[in-house]
């Protein structure tokens, strides 16, 4: 895709190269792979410009390879990626860097002076190209990810002096896409994480400064990765506390190097589609110019074409119902089949409502059934108790022991039915998300005393999806969260127990909520350190509610799809 060695533009003056170290090299692996290959003719870290798009959207990417700042060895991926910016109208470039780690300074410092002088580059030459000077991103991997965030957090930091007017042009960038960050932790400044990221005393680096030049980013992160996903979580929660615009993806039982086959299509997990995620975080924060209007879910879920069989049925049998208060709803289940089956696992799926109400015939239930119905799995709807009990009992009291008794009942007729006892999930959001947290954190602990002998039966379930789950810190845990989640002693609502029967989880929240994406983000946390690995998706700019319309283009229009990729994931749906 290169147009010519032409394209081929040498960062510094000769003689200029700051803390120059002539052991070092800025080529490729590739590259040195090749028979006959001179260090010596190789010193000059470089851009390479890749050929422009025919229809360019104004905006530019910088690729940065990874290579543990020991070499630049992600070529191949660098090339695919420049391939889908370049069809999308972006012009790009890859950055060549020197490595390997400059002797007697930080391993990051001769990439950073380089990065640096790169992104002033660019700029200067935005123009002459083709794009917006002020529509300037930048993706790595790995060490080519650290260097993306330390150009993303530190541009008012210089990473060396003046060598020219060039120096004179800001190099701070627009949006950063970290893939799979190494070395942002204090456990881990040269390597892999010594205590996976996580333990009290573990912090971010000093070398990112968040300053007022910080940019929106796109996090992603493998959940098994030995360079911790923490530190993609706790640069995550650093910019909610600067409310900078971020997404955080999150992937389970995936490694460094998560990359996945983009081919496998709708039999995907989410780590094989990653890249998709990129340009819908570029079109919901509109850096292509081409957010459009948005669309009510509903209009886009409107029948029921796929549903075949369908009825409805009490969650408790006439006079047995625990706590029973006058001024609640009655509770009731409503199976819905697919009329072509394609799975016997069981989605139980309800909505939100802050505990005052719920709606299993709206926006948070509806729409979901149809697709996993047209995906040709069975769905049942649950209307639970509300509004909140009196009587000194906590909120969720009631629909909590809706949901343990609902998972019993459709565990107990799964077989019947030619489904699948064992592969139950449970879905919910905001207050419904909540409800969630409590099906998959706390089956072990009982709701109520039994009624019958169907209470002899487990309620634990095999995985569950909280879409932005609400009350789950102890800074919200009847309203917003008051420090945005990001405050230390913001932690797990106490209700939850995370017992030995926690099952792993998909979560799905709007970055803007003010029901804290950090709920779902200290969530995952927790089930990554009981070795529960589970996805997280984070939506820029978005707030609750973020699926109810939504821009085509965007992570909040394709939501759906994330819950059928985690499926495929874990083989729930098979």
């Amino acid at each position: 895709m290169l147009t010519s060695a032409a394209d081929r533009v040498a960062l510094w003056p000769e003689g200029k190269i700051p803390n120059f170290q002539a052991r070092q090299i800025a080529a490729t692996t590739q590259e040195a792979a090749v028979p006959g290959f001179k260090a010596a003719d190789h010193a000059m870290p470089h851009l390479d410009w890749y050929e422009a798009p025919a229809e360019r959207n104004g905006a530019c990417m910088l690729l940065i390879s990874g290579g543990g700042y020991q070499n630049c060895c992600d070529g191949v991926w660098i090339d695919r990626v420049a391939k889908r910016f370049t069809e999308l109208g972006f012009v790009c470039a890859s950055l060549t860097y020197r490595t390997p780690r400059p002797q007697g300074l930080p391993i990051y410092q001769s990439a950073w002076e380089d990065g640096q002088r790169a992104v002033r580059l660019v700029r200067n030459d935005a123009a002459k190209r083709g794009f917006d000077p002020e529509k300037i991103g930048v993706l790595g991997f790995s060490a080519g990810s650290h260097l993306a965030v330390l150009l993303g957090t530190s541009a008012l930091t210089p990473a060396y002096g003046p060598v020219d007017e060039l120096d004179q042009l800001p190099c701070h960038i627009n949006w950063a896409v970290p893939i799979y960050t190494a070395y942002a932790l204090t456990d881990g400044l040269t390597g892999p994480n010594t205590r996976d990221g996580d333990a009290i005393d573990v912090k971010l680096t000093d070398a990112f400064k968040f300053d007022a030049r910080t940019c929106p980013m796109a996090l992603f992160h493998g959940g098994t990765d030995v360079y911790s996903p923490n530190g993609s979580t706790q640069i995550y929660r650093q910019l909610r506390r600067m409310k900078i615009p971020a997404e955080l993806h999150l992937f389970a039982d995936r490694g460094h190097g998560f990359m996945g086959n983009p081919d496998r299509g709708e039999d995907g997990a989410a780590y094989d589609h990653w890249l998709d995620r990129i340009p819908e975080f570029f079109r919901q924060m509109n850096f292509d110019g081409r957010l459009g209007a948005e669309v009510d879910l509903m209009t886009r879920y409107p029948n029921d074409d796929a549903r075949g069989e369908h009825h409805k049925e009490p969650v408790w049998p006439e006079g047995r119902m625990p706590d029973v208060q006058a001024k609640q709803c009655q509770p009731y289940l409503e199976w819905h089949m697919p009329k072509d089956r394609a799975t016997q696992a069981i989605q139980i799926i309800y909505s939100g409502g802050s505990y005052q109400g719920n709606d299993p015939d709206g926006f948070e239930v509806a729409p979901a059934r149809r697709y996993l119905n047209e995906k040709g799995m069975t769905v049942v709807t649950m209307k639970y108790r509300t509004p909140r009990p009196q009587g000194g009992l906590a909120k969720h009291t009631t629909a909590w022991q809706d949901l343990q008794r609902a998972v019993r009942i459709v565990r107990s007729k799964a077989a019947a039915k030619g489904l699948d006892p064992d592969r139950i999930g449970i879905m919910g959001s905001s207050a419904g998300g909540h409800l969630t947290l409590m099906g998959a954190t706390s089956s072990k602990r009982r709701s109520y005393r039994p009624i019958d002998d169907l209470d002899k039966l487990a309620c634990n379930v095999q995985w569950a999806v909280a879409i932005y789950p609400a009350y789950a810190l102890t800074d919200g845990e009847n309203s917003h969260n008051a420090t945005g989640g990001n405050a230390d002693d913001a932690r797990l609502a106490p209700e939850f127990s995370f017992d030995l029967a926690t099952c792993p989880m998909l979560f799905l929240h709007g970055d803007a909520d003010g029901w804290a994406a950090m709920n779902s983000v200290k969530c995952w946390e927790q089930l990554r350190r009981m070795g529960i690995q589970s996805d997280l998706h984070t939506l820029a700019k978005r707030g609750h509610c973020f699926q109810r319309k939504a821009a085509p283009g965007t992570g909040s229009y394709t939501w759906m799809d994330r819950i059928w990729e985690f499926m495929n994931h874990k083989g729930f749906n098979r």
